[in-house]
Order: structure tokens, then sequence, then C-alpha cells
């Protein structure tokens, strides 16, 4: 009965537009920001702080930029990892050699960064589909690896190859310790997340949408496939080059071209998979899977007591692991955002047999 929409009128275009239509819809949303704004900040410890919130944003924002691509366009990548490093090294690169620039201009050209070098990896998606287009991808994923790790420029000419973020200000407020750092990922996610559900329910994302469903349909109704899938790369690559930067400048703090390899694009896939293709809660949900998952296997036999070595831990970790990816597959191919989905038709239909 609490979820039921009964007495909820539409009386105009714009109410019937409405980002959530239905008042529970936004009574949770409101209600779980205020807590993740209010809440959140006073209550977690600096272990959460650290090791699942802070990352667990970060990685659903590149699980989201990945969802426009594959879940939306249908343009499946396995290039994701070098996109990220494409943000973080221009990220640092710009805040190297032109220290007075905000952070934020600096987030936001790191991320448009990604988009030109996305468009351009996107362009063979014009001619190629399915696994040919992932193993362009995945060429462009080995390329930029080789680029960051032999051309010494990126790293400022670094021995090691690795790269120390600068400490992060805005309008001269620092950003120091994990509560502020969490919030400024928060603010960050919020927006990018609003403005990417948006996008999906415009014409740019019907556009997507159709051509994903049958491109040659979509050409004969008058929609470009050239201009849907090069902009699905663009979008998808500036989310995916912002996350790189703050997985680099919040997270990490020092990197090398290993933290963005291949296993991050495989994991960013992973979890648009398991969250939901073309769903926006699918990528947080597919995102708090793959982050907590790992951390509460890896803590479970030391609170039963089992006395097992760490490298027993991390095998069992991921046979446990993948073992729950495949349960997930076969059991709702559709994701865990489906699963939510139905639990709201359930909730709208109860008490009543269905």
């Amino acid at each position: 009965m609490i979820y039921r929409e009964t007495g909820q009128f539409k009386t105009s275009y714009a109410s019937d537009q409405q980002l959530f239509p239905i008042l529970q819809d936004r009574v949770v949303v409101i209600g779980f920001l205020v807590f993740a704004f209010a809440v959140v900040p006073f209550v977690a410890s600096e272990y959460l702080f650290r090791a699942i919130l802070t990352p667990f944003l970060i990685l659903s924002l590149a699980a989201l930029g990945l969802n426009i691509l594959v879940g939306y366009c249908g343009q499946l990548s396995l290039g994701t990892g070098g996109f990220m490093a494409v943000g973080a090294y221009a990220a640092y690169n710009l805040a190297l050699r032109l220290p007075d620039l905000n952070l934020i201009v600096v987030f936001i050209l790191a991320g448009l960064c990604a988009t030109v070098v996305g468009a351009i990896f996107g362009v063979p998606s014009l001619r190629i589909k399915g696994f040919y287009l992932a193993v362009t991808t995945l060429a462009a994923q080995f390329f930029l690896d080789w680029l960051f790790a032999r051309v010494g420029w990126f790293t400022n000419y670094s021995s090691s190859g690795s790269v120390a973020a600068p400490p992060l200000e805005i309008f001269g407020y620092p950003i120091q310790g994990p509560v502020h750092k969490y919030l400024f990922v928060l603010a960050i996610v919020c927006v990018l997340a609003l403005l990417a559900k948006n996008l999906t329910r415009g014409a740019i994302g019907r556009s997507w949408m159709a051509t994903r469903d049958m491109d040659v349909a979509a050409e004969v109704i008058g929609i470009r496939p050239l201009h849907a899938k090069l902009t699905a790369f663009a979008v998808s690559s500036f989310y995916v080059g912002l996350a790189g930067a703050l997985w680099a400048f919040v997270y990490l703090e020092a990197w090398e071209p290993l933290a963005f390899d291949v296993n991050r694009s495989f994991e960013l896939l992973f979890m648009v998979i398991i969250g939901g293709l073309g769903s926006i809660l699918g990528s947080f949900l597919g995102a708090a899977f793959i982050v907590i998952l790992p951390i509460a296997l890896n803590q479970l036999p030391t609170k039963l007591g089992i006395p097992l070595s760490t490298a027993s831990i991390s095998e069992i970790e991921l046979m446990v692991f993948g073992a729950l990816i495949v349960f997930f597959l076969i059991a709702e191919p559709r994701g865990l955002a489906r699963l939510w989905a139905i639990g709201k038709e359930k909730l709208r239909l109860w008490p009543f047999p269905h």
C-alpha cells in the first residue's frame, strides 16, 4: 500500500515528464540525498570513507559513463581503463603546468581531453560492431597503457613512472581529510548522474537506444548512426575521464600506469553487466556490488575465526566472487536494477495476487 500511485493525477505535460513522477520515488530520493550529505559525514568512520564510500562513488561515475556507451548505445568497449588514465594524466599535467587553474576547471578539461580521445577511438564503431569493436577498444587500452608508461612527458619524466597529485584546493578552500573528499566527490557524482538521467530521457538518449536496438531501422526513421555513436563515445569518455581524474587525485593521490590497466576495464564492465545494462541505478548497484563484496569476503574468515593465510583468502575471494557473478548473470541477466524494478512492481500490486 505504501507504493501505490493511485490518485496521483498528471494535469500537465510538465508533471507527466517529471524525473520522478511518483511521489514515493521523490521522497525516497530526497531522503537518500539528505542522508548522504547531512548524516553520513557525522556517523561514518574514516575507514568507511577511504575504503568503501569514496571509491564506490568514483567507480559508480565511471560505470555510469560506460553504461551510456554499452547499455544505452549498444557499443561494447574494453578500453575504459585507458580512458580513465587519459583523464588522470590530463588532470595531472594541467595542474602541474597551469598551477593557478581552478581544480574544477582542471577536472572538466581532463574530461574533455578524454572526450576527444574517446571520439577518436570511437570512429571504428561506424563500420564495425560487437566483438570486433570490443577488440578495437581493447587495442586502445593497450596503446594508452604503452603511451603513459613510455612517453616521459606525461609523467613529468619521473624515473619510477609514478606521479603524485597536488594538494586539492577549490577557491582557496583546501579539500583535506576523508569527509571533505567524500562530500566533494558526492556532489560531482550527483550532478553528473542527474545530467545523465536527463540525457537518456531526451532526444539524444532516444537516438542512442534506437541505434542500440536496430541501427538500420534507426537510420530509416532519420537518426544518424554517425552522430549517435560518436556522441555516445564522447559523453561516455567524458564521464570516464572525469572519474579517472577523481580516482587519481582524490582516492589514490599517487599512481602509476598500472592503476588503469585492462583489469580496471573488465572490472567496470562487470559493474555494468551485474548492475543492469541501460540503467542509471544499475551503475550504482553494480559498483556497490564490486566494491563491497571483495571487502566482505576478505573480512569473513577473520570474523568467523577461521585461520587462513592472506594468499588463501585472496584465492577464495576470487573464486567466490567469480561464482557469484556467474550466478547473478544466470539468475537475472538484466542485472540488479531489474530485481529492484520487480520489487517495486510487487509493492504496487500488494496484497493482491499477481
